[in-house]
């Protein structure tokens, strides 16, 4: 049993790296399945003295353990209803999948492979994606948002929204990482995976957030690929492009277009009618509810019954306007949502999570660091217009991907030290 403990574990690795292209239901299984397998490592590893391997490995592991701590602790004091609270862990635990990962993969090797099936099952569904734009019947498609309209119904399995930033984060990916691939794979197909990828992001979808991610990477790999004498002269290029993309794609300029008219919508109205309007009367509630408790929140799982109760109030008192809509369930914004559930205390938290994670990335060597560091812009303009970290599946795919890539650090413990020797186990 202790013999084959290295082959589940490892498999279970790469099952979670592939998961998180299909869909919610398979990473949800991917990742019960992960931590049951966490904690038998864990506690094979402390029953035997002589095959214990650290946990922490560098700083985001621990600030992320103690985040989780203080979400469990928020609870306690949470002004919503236990349900929520409990669900609400749920979804900030999935940060848990970066220390699992960091912990379950033992060697580079390891890391390069489960990192090999993550872009494998991420250029399947890009592939899948492009196939089912050009006409082409695809029998695996299980996104509930196919026939819905025009430009939102080529995400295969999840929303056009989590499906656009995850192909902008596998461009970068693909492009950072290609010195990882052998020969031809590494002149020839990661370039033509990060074309094949921005193209899907800028041209099929139509998710704002993912442009602005497409466009804040291409920009990142600017800076690091040109001399910098040509750096100025690129930045002008990149601009001229994406000006061109403006006025000539009509699906990127109605969606440019439609940031602007829904605020002025909201500031002449004062209800939200638009994806903009209806961010801004969120963001601007959860303002209100921060100035109320900015020292220690209103507890983990609480935004949603104060923010309902303080759109209720308000429709109350300015009936003229109209009340806008209730039952909302996060404020598209994951600074905010930890600042309203933990106080400042939280936001800092957050964001010391996130600096954890870029100063942990300046210990790899290029390639990884690179990716590492694109993969982290994304996800802050992701959290900056979206729970990113809090919603499902595109959650788990950040963690994932952050961790894989983490994964490669120099000093990976190597496999010996979570599996005995033939003598030792004999």
């Amino acid at each position: 049993m202790t013999r084959s403990l290295p082959t589940v574990r490892f498999f279970l690795v790469c099952l979670a790296a592939v998961a998180v292209a299909f869909g919610v239901a398979l990473i949800g299984l991917a990742k019960l399945l992960l931590l049951l397998c966490a904690l038998v490592v864990l506690a094979y590893q402390w029953l035997r003295p002589d095959g214990r391997a650290p946990l922490l490995h560098g700083a985001t592991s621990a600030l992320i353990l103690l985040a989780l701590a203080c979400l469990a602790a928020g609870a306690l004091w949470s002004t919503g209803p236990a349900d929520d609270a409990l669900q609400a862990l749920v979804k900030h635990g999935k940060l848990i999948l970066i220390p699992v990962l960091l912990c379950l993969i033992r060697s580079r090797r390891e890391a390069l492979i489960a990192l090999a099936c993550f872009g494998g099952a991420q250029v399947f569904l890009l592939a899948s994606t492009w196939l089912h734009y050009a006409g082409v019947p695809i029998a695996w498609i299980t996104s509930k948002e196919v026939g819905t309209c025009d430009t939102c119904s080529y995400a295969i399995f999840s929303s056009y929204l989590d499906q656009s930033i995850m192909t902008a984060v596998l461009a970068a990916v693909a492009w950072h990482c290609r010195s990882y691939l052998p020969g031809r794979l590494r002149t020839l197909l990661a370039p033509a995976v990060a074309l094949l990828a921005l193209a899907c992001v800028f041209l099929v979808f139509q998710g704002r957030t993912a442009y602005l991610i497409a466009a804040a990477l291409i920009a990142m790999t600017i800076a690091w690929e040109l001399p910098r004498r040509l750096q100025f002269g690129a930045a002008l290029l990149l601009m001229a492009l994406l000006a061109a993309l403006v006025m000539t794609s009509s699906q990127v300029r109605q969606r440019v277009l439609e940031v602007d008219s829904g605020i002025q919508s909201y500031q002449k109205s004062g209800t939200p009618s638009s994806s903009s309007g209806n961010r801004i009367f969120l963001w601007l509630g959860s303002l209100r509810l921060i100035e109320a408790n900015p020292l220690h929140g209103t507890g983990t799982g609480s935004w949603k019954k104060e923010f309902n109760e303080l759109a209720r109030s308000s429709a109350d008192q300015t009936p003229a306007q109209g009340a806008p809509g209730v039952g909302h369930q996060n404020p598209h914004q994951e600074f905010l949502l930890w600042t309203v559930e933990l106080g400042l205390p939280g936001a800092a938290l957050f964001c010391a999570v996130l600096l954890a994670l870029y100063h942990d990335s300046r210990q790899l060597e290029t390639p990884a660091r690179r990716a590492l560091q694109s993969i982290l812009m994304a996800l802050g303009l992701a959290c900056l217009f979206n729970c990113a970290l809090y919603d499902a599946l595109i959650g788990d795919f950040f963690c994932i991907a952050l961790a894989l890539v983490l994964a490669l650090r120099a000093d990976a413990t190597p496999l010996a030290a979570v599996a005995p020797s033939p003598q030792t186990s004999a």
